[in-house]
C-alpha cells in the first residue's frame, strides 16, 4: 500500500515554479522541473573576486577615519583625567576605569559587530556607530558623577566606537587580497594620525573651553565616522541559494501521511513527530548562530595559539599609553610637553603602521608573519622595562620613540596575523570571538595598573608589571608558532605521502558483498532467513505485476 502511494505521488508531482534570480544589472532565469532542461551556470551565486584597487582605496580612507576614533580616542581622553579626576575627588585607579570601560567595550561588543556587519553590511553600522559616538559623547558633558562617565563615555561611546572598528576592519578583506598587508598598514595608520592631533587638540580644547565644553565639540567631531561609513560602498555578496520552505499546511499534511502509512505498516500509531519539529528547531537555531559566529574557531589549533597569546598581551597593551601623560605631568612636566609626547609616540606609531605592512608583504617575510608578530610584542614589553630608566622629560621622549615604533609594528600586524590564520572566508567570526575574548583583559590592565600606581605612589611598578607580560606573551606566541608550522609542515608532508602512495579503500558496495559472501558460508543456520526473504521478494513482484 505503501509503495502504490508513493508511486501516485511520483507520477502526479508538478513541475515547481519558476524563479528569478537577480545579481547586478543581469537576470538568470533558472527553471526547476523533475527532468533539468539544462546545466546551472557555473558562475552563479558566485561573489565577485577582491579588486585590490579601484574604489578599494576610498575605502581605505574611510576606514582610515574609523579605525583612527576608535583607537586613538580612548587614549587621547587621558589628558583630561587628571583635571577629571580633581573635579569629582577620585583615585586613580577609579578615572582609569573610563578609558578602560570603553576600550573593553570597543572590543567585547566584537561578536555583536560583527553580526549586524554579515545581516546588514558595513556601510549602515558604521554610520549607527557614529551616531552613538556623538550622543554619547554630548551626554558625558552633562555628567555630574564618575558613574555617569563611566555609561555615557565608557559604555555608549564604547559600543558606537565597536561598531566602526569592526566593519572597517572586515571590509578591506573584502576589498584587497595581494596587497592586503599594505591596506591594512595604511588603514591602520589612523590610529597615530588621530592621537597625534586629538593629544593638542584636547589640551587647547580644555584650557579654552573645559572639560564638558572640550566633549560637547568631540561629540560633533566623532560624527565624521558617518561620513567614513558612506564610503563602504557594498562590493556585491554571493546570492544564497533559495531553500524549499514547507509552509504550516504542507507540516501538517506530512504527519498525517506518514500516521496513515505507519497504521498501515503495523506500526505504533502515535508517532513522535512534535519531538523531530523539536529538534529540528533546535538544530535551525544553532546553525543560525554558528552562521554569525562560527563556533568551530575554537578547534582550530593557529587560533587558539593567536587567541591566548593577544588575551595575555592586552594585560599590558594600553596601560602605559594611558598613563604616560599623567606620569609626565607627576614629575613635574608642563601639561602642553605632557601632551606632545603623545603626539610625539603617534607621529613615530603612524610611520611605523605602513613601514610594517610593507615588510610584512614582502616574500621573506610574509610566510613567516607569526614570528614578526610575536617579535614585535616582546620588543613592545622591552621597552616598558626599561621605561624606569628614563630620567627627565628628554628620557620620556626617547621612550616614546621606542614606544610608538613598538606600537605600531604590533597594530599593524593584529588582524593580518589573524587573517593568515584563518583565512578571509572565516575572518569576519574570527574578529569577533577573539575581541570578546580580549574584553576581559583589556577591562582589567589600565585599573590594575591604577592600582599599582594608588599602593606604590609611584609609577614604575606599572610599567614593569605591562613590560613583564608583554615579554611573556611575546615568548608564549614565538615558541607555540614554532610548535603549529612544525605541525602544519608534518601533516602536509603525510597528505602529500598520501598522494604519492595511494592505500586501496574499500567502497561501501564491496564491503557489502564480501558480507554476503561470509553470510553464505555459514551454513545452514542462516536458511530460514534467507527463504523469507525470496518470499518477501516474490510477494513484491506479485504487487509490481497487479
Amino acid at each position: 500500500m505503501l509503495w502504490l502511494q508513493l508511486r501516485g505521488r511520483t507520477a502526479g508531482t508538478d513541475p515547481a515554479p519558476s524563479h528569478f534570480v537577480f545579481q547586478g544589472s543581469s537576470a538568470a532565469l533558472a527553471t526547476r522541473s523533475p527532468s533539468p532542461a539544462m546545466p546551472p551556470l557555473a558562475n552563479a551565486g558566485r561573489a565577485p573576486g577582491p579588486p585590490d584597487g579601484g574604489w578599494g582605496w576610498a575605502v581605505v580612507c574611510g576606514a582610515f577615519v574609523s579605525i583612527g576614533f576608535a583607537y586613538a580616542f580612548p587614549k587621547g581622553l587621558a589628558i583630561f583625567f587628571k583635571e577629571i579626576q580633581d573635579f569629582f575627588g577620585t583615585s586613580y585607579s577609579e578615572v582609569a576605569w573610563v578609558s578602560s570601560i570603553m576600550l573593553a567595550t570597543t572590543y567585547g561588543a566584537g561578536p555583536i559587530s560583527s553580526i549586524l556587519v554579515n545581516r546588514y553590511g558595513s556601510r549602515p553600522v558604521v554610520i549607527f556607530g557614529g551616531l552613538l559616538c556623538g550622543i554619547g559623547m554630548v551626554s558625558a558633558a552633562f555628567c555630574t558623577s564618575i558613574l555617569q562617565l563611566y555609561i555615557c563615555v565608557g559604555f555608549i561611546t564604547g559600543f558606537g566606537l565597536a561598531l566602526n572598528l569592526q566593519p572597517s576592519v572586515i571590509i578591506i578583506g573584502k576589498y584587497f587580497l595581494k596587497r592586503r598587508p599594505i591596506a591594512n598598514g595604511l588603514a591602520m595608520a589612523g590610529s597615530p594620525v588621530m592621537l597625534c592631533t586629538l593629544a593638542p587638540l584636547n589640551q587647547f580644547l580644555f584650557d579654552n573651553f573645559g572639560w564638558r565644553g572640550s566633549f560637547l565639540i568631540l561629540g560633533a567631531i566623532l560624527l565624521h565616522c558617518c561620513v567614513a561609513g558612506a564610503l563602504f560602498r557594498p562590493i556585491g555578496a554571493a546570492t544564497t541559494p533559495v531553500k524549499p520552505q514547507v509552509t504550516g499546511k504542507g507540516k501538517d499534511a506530512l504527519k498525517e501521511e506518514v500516521t496513515e502509512d505507519a497504521m498501515e505498516m503495523g506500526s505504533p500509531t502515535k508517532v513522535p513527530m512534535e519531538d523531530k519539529v523539536e529538534e529540528e528547531g533546535g538544530k535551525a537555531c544553532c546553525e543560525k548562530i554558528n552562521q554569525y559566529l562560527d563556533f568551530s574557531l575554537f578547534k582550530h589549533r593557529g587560533f587558539l595559539i593567536y587567541l591566548i597569546g593577544n588575551v595575555l598581551m592586552f594585560l599590558g597593551f594600553f596601560a602605559p599609553i594611558v598613563f604616560l601623560a599623567p606620569y609626565a605631568k607627576h614629575i613635574g612636566i608642563d601639561e602642553y610637553s605632557a601632551a606632545f609626547l603623545l603626539s610625539i609616540l603617534a607621529i613615530v606609531d603612524m610611520i611605523a603602521r605602513p613601514t610594517t605592512g610593507i615588510i610584512a608583504n614582502s616574500k621573506w617575510v610574509r610566510p613567516q608573519i607569526q614570528y614578526f608578530f610575536s617579535f614585535s610584542i616582546a620588543f613592545n614589553g622591552t621597552c616598558h622595562l626599561l621605561c624606569p630608566l628614563a630620567s627627565g622629560y628628554m628620557g620620556l621622549v626617547i621612550y616614546a620613540i621606542f614606544f610608538g615604533l613598538a606600537f605600531g609594528m604590533v597594530c599593524a600586524m593584529l588582524f593580518e596575523t589573524l587573517m593568515d590564520l584563518v583565512g578571509a572566508a572565516r575572518f569576519t567570526s574570527a574578529v569577533g570571538l577573539v575581541t570578546i575574548a580580549e574584553c576581559c583583559t583589556i577591562l582589567l590592565g589600565p585599573p590594575i595598573g591604577g592600582t599599582l600606581i594608588d599602593t606604590f605612589g609611584d609609577y614604575k611598578y606599572m610599567f614593569i608589571k605591562c613590560g613583564a607580560v608583554m615579554v611573556l606573551a611575546g615568548a608564549f606566541l614565538f615558541i607555540m608558532n614554532y610548535y603549529n608550522y612544525r605541525m602544519l609542515a608534518k601533516e602536509e608532508k603525510e597528505r602529500k605521502a598520501k598522494e604519492e602512495n595511494p592505500k586501496p579503500v574499500r567502497t561501501e558496495n564491496e564491503g557489502r558483498n564480501s558480507w554476503n559472501k561470509e553470510t553464505t558460508r555459514d551454513g545452514p543456520e542462516l536458511e530460514p532467513l534467507s527463504k523469507e526473504q525470496e518470499g518477501l521478494k516474490e510477494e513484491v513482484n506479485g504487487i509490481n505485476e497487479v
